[in-house]
């Protein structure tokens, strides 16, 4: 069911991949029910290449979807201090979403001068009900915590992000009314474990926390996004179409991971990447050629070649 905004799991048979050509048939993009006002798209693995650049191709065609009066929405699971990438591409209204719905930020004004416009956090009870749970249920486990602006991580978390910590403690300490991470919200924990498979850490991890929290991956590792509960790329989507009056029917989407499928499963088209995980696949209604091929662009040029 699709009302009130909210957001299902049903799965959808997806379409054979758009062609990575500009002659590609037309055939290969559904035509949508109704002329597309907003197109919302995933950055890592499914905007930008695997550079992590931003094609010229792709470029063009955000701009030419924003001449024609379609908003872009960046929706990612990033967090705002790591939109540089896309900061000289937001054209219009400058918005994105950002780690994984907690956070709606408007990129105008460039880097470090990013400004949040709605916070959607992770109460501290909540976040430690779920590190709790889920050391007992994958013992090993490891943490960080992203803020709004700020980013611990106990001790034993690898380095694999691209700054240093402003504290190492464990999280327990981090997420205390009085620990080194109070003062602001927390957007998201993240949960890593070494020797575990990605889906079952994923699977194990949403056992154990229940409806405490939403609990999703984009990393090829084992690396897990906690948010709070009901907060998902799709819900802070569905909130930022209502305040515009644009219905799910008018929203085009793109991703590549299991972060990305309740945003390809509510919007009303919806497109997985050609380099997509399975279940991103599933629960798209079409799919595109691979984040390297400019699968996006692709599909943005054949939805404004037939609004011509």
């Amino acid at each position: 069911m699709r009302d009130n905004g909210a957001v299902t799991s049903a799965t959808r048979q997806p379409e054979p991949p758009a062609s990575s050509t500009r002659s590609a048939s037309p055939e290969q993009a559904a035509v949508p029910a109704v002329p597309p006002r907003l197109i919302a798209t995933d950055l890592d693995g499914t905007l930008l290449r695997d550079d992590k650049s931003v094609s010229p191709r792709t470029v063009a065609a955000l701009a030419a979807a924003e001449e024609a009066g379609i908003e872009v929405f960046f929706v990612t699971g990033r967090p705002a201090r790591w939109m540089d990438v896309v900061s000289d591409h937001v054209h219009g209204h400058g918005l994105a979403i950002c780690g994984n719905g907690a956070a709606v930020v408007d990129l105008h004004g460039g880097p470090g001068a990013h400004r949040f416009v709605k916070v959607r956090e992770l109460a501290r009870e909540n976040a430690l009900d779920a590190v709790r749970l889920i050391r007992e249920a994958a013992p090993g486990t490891v943490y960080a915590v992203e803020q709004t602006y700020g980013f611990h991580q106990e001790p034993d978390y690898p380095t694999m992000h691209r700054e240093t910590p402003d504290t190492l403690a464990p999280a327990e300490e981090l997420l205390h009314p009085d620990g080194a991470a109070a003062g602001q919200p927390v957007l998201k924990i993240l949960a890593y474990h070494p020797t575990l498979d990605p889906d079952a850490f994923l699977t194990l991890a949403r056992l154990a926390v229940a409806e405490r929290a939403t609990i999703t991956r984009s990393s090829p590792s084992a690396l897990l996004e906690i948010s709070g509960p009901g907060v998902s790329k799709a819900s802070t989507l569905a909130l930022c179409c209502a305040e515009r009056g644009i219905s799910h029917e008018e929203v085009v989407a793109f991703g590549d991971m299991p972060n990305d499928v309740e945003m390809l499963t509510w919007a009303g088209q919806s497109y997985a990447m050609g380099n997509a995980h399975p279940d991103a696949i599933a629960a798209a209604s079409g799919r595109t050629v691979a984040n390297n091929d400019d699968g996006v662009a692709v599909v943005i040029e054949q939805l404004l070649s037939r609004q011509r």
